[in-house]
């Protein structure tokens, strides 16, 4: 009998896929060189790399410069202050760094491009020239920073992740770089992501877009913008952060937070509903999964992390070129890849370790009105209530004590459902933002509001 793969391993037909898309997509991509991995249930299974020099094929802890993934590191730093209640998402920026022009607007629009501030900083062009022409926010904001009414469109914004970058500093009392190495990168182990590059690591180029000719790129310090996208890492410490990014460290942002990041915070572009943006994280959708993560370009590297949660696979891609490769799609595909070959197998169902028969008595068939609704006890202590029939509002609820849950998605996301009971103790209904379920569909002398007609039901 042969043995199975370790849950670790992939399948030989899965790593040569894998390979096979990289070696792809660095060949008609015409980059100098390609490095990418695979993570799965936290563990990463595949790293594979390519490169134009013969014997020199970077290897997973090689850095490259990984831009607008930057961002996500930055919003991190921004939910932490929130969970230490040192700031509110809705509070105005003015409130925390006075003194912008652009206090109004609040710290979760600016987390999720929603400020209305412009995309660029004036000009020269900031990803080419050095930080130093930039001392101030006003040089990075500059005279026409405004674009749209605050709160009304996702407009993606460099200068609004720079003045996150500075609201942090405000709020810490340290310099922004000094807070991403004690709250983010120590405690995640992430030693090779770093403001500057350390050997071994990759050089920038551009690649004429029509000759087989290389340029290098200038390697610019970003100064007051590095929170936009100053950071260099591996293809091992993003899949560790993209981990992070699904399954949250109490060290770092807890996973209610983390989820909090995930999800979408502005409306897509109209026509545009396969990618939207949460807080710091890009949202998409590709080959039938929901996947976040970011994707960042500077001159000389584009980089991409993509995430399915709910697969629990992630992939990262990292190039050392201007433009030509795509590995936002090289990356979509990895993860698709291996979850298409190796979907996930389940855990094994086992019961519940106890059952509290309060809570059983609670499940079963519930309506409201005439909709058919079930509720089920959930493994971690919670309900979860779907409609029966038509495939309508489905939510899952997490125990908030003393007969109360409240909602996490859906319709009834943040809602609270009660249980109602009668002076004798017994159950009389299930309260949820005020609509009323009970046992029977219009039962006699249930708690309906509006009443039960007395003649109760009848035929034509």
């Amino acid at each position: 009998m042969t043995s199975s793969p370790s849950p670790e391993e992939l399948l030989p037909s899965t790593r040569r896929a894998l390979l096979h898309r990289l070696a792809v997509a660095q060949s008609e991509g015409r980059t100098p060189s390609y490095a990418a991995a695979v993570l799965r249930d936290g563990e990463i299974v595949w790293t594979g790399a390519r490169s134009c020099v013969e014997g020199h094929v970077p290897e997973p802890g090689t850095q490259y410069r990984i831009g607008s993934i930057t961002k996500t590191f930055t919003a991190v730093l921004v939910m932490r202050l929130r969970d230490e209640g040192l700031l509110d998402l809705g509070d105005p920026l003015e409130k925390h760094l006075p003194g912008t022009g652009a206090g109004e607007v609040t710290i979760a629009q600016l987390l999720g491009h929603s400020a209305g501030l412009s995309a660029e900083s004036p000009a020269p062009w900031w990803e080419r020239t050095p930080g130093s022409l930039r001392p101030e926010l006003s040089d990075v904001l500059g005279e026409g920073a405004r674009m749209h009414p605050p709160g009304r469109r996702h407009h993606y914004s460099n200068p609004g992740y720079t003045v996150l970058g500075s609201l942090v500093e405000a709020v810490r009392g340290m310099p922004w770089e000094e807070a991403l190495q004690r709250e983010i990168l120590d405690p995640l182990g992430l030693t090779r992501t770093a403001a500057r590059p350390s050997a071994p690591h990759a050089g920038g180029w551009a690649v004429h877009p029509w000759a087989d000719a290389m340029l290098p790129e200038p390697s610019e310090d970003l100064g007051l913008m590095a929170p936009a996208g100053q950071l260099w890492s591996t293809v091992e410490d993003l899949c560790r952060f993209a981990w992070f990014l699904a399954e949250g460290d109490d060290r770092v942002l807890r996973a209610a937070s983390v989820r909090e990041m995930r999800t979408p915070s502005v409306p897509a572009e109209t026509g545009d509903w396969i990618s939207t943006y949460g807080l710091g994280v890009q949202i998409i959708r590709s080959g039938g999964q929901t996947l976040i993560g970011h994707g960042g370009s500077l001159p000389g590297f584009l980089a991409a992390l993509w995430t399915s949660v709910e697969d629990g696979v992630a992939a990262v891609a990292l190039t050392n070129v201007t433009s030509g490769p795509a590995p936002g799609a090289t990356a979509a595909d990895l993860v698709r890849i291996v979850v298409d070959a190796e979907p996930r197998i389940p855990q094994p169902w086992r019961p519940l370790p106890s059952v509290d028969p309060d809570l059983l008595e609670l499940t079963g068939p519930w309506y409201w009105g005439t909709y058919a609704y079930g509720l089920r006890l959930a493994a971690d202590g919670g309900v979860e209530l779907e409609m029966l029939r038509g495939g309508g509002r489905r939510s899952r609820f997490v125990a908030a004590g003393e007969g109360r849950w409240t909602g996490l998605d859906g319709y009834y996301a943040g809602e609270t459902l009660s249980v109602v009971r009668r002076g004798d103790g017994s159950v009389s209904h299930l309260d949820l933002g005020s609509f009323v379920f009970t046992r029977e569909p219009y039962g006699p002398g249930d708690a309906v509001p509006g009443g039960v007609d007395e003649s109760g039901w009848r035929g034509l």
